[in-house]
């Protein structure tokens, strides 16, 4: 009576779940906070200026680097290039320790 069964393969394609799309879950999408918005925020709320109340972040947001100081221009990368250039790097610095440990 408690013997089991393998079930047949019409059953199978029945209960397939992997047929199944689940529907994409809804997210709501806010607006992207420019690095100005952030600095104009950062010193406006005194949220920001301690951490758990207790450590005091007013020194931090004094020395923090400007945006335009992060800004970098985009430099599109060629592998053989790159490869190339570390490669030699770091022969230079491996043919420096070899020349260090014979003095």
């Amino acid at each position: 009576a408690d013997i089991p069964v393998i079930p047949d393969l019409e059953e199978l394609q029945e209960e397939d779940l992997a047929m199944q799309v689940a529907a994409p879950p809804s997210v709501q999408v806010n607006r992207v906070l420019t690095y100005h918005d952030l600095d104009k925020d950062l010193m406006k709320y005194a949220a920001f200026q301690t951490l758990d109340g207790e450590v005091d972040l007013k020194l931090l947001t004094k020395v923090l680097a400007p945006e335009h100081e992060l800004r970098e221009d985009d430099v599109s990368w060629n592998w053989d290039h790159l490869f190339t250039e570390v490669s030699s790097e770091l022969v230079t610095e491996w043919d420096l320790g070899q020349s260090e440990r014979e003095d």
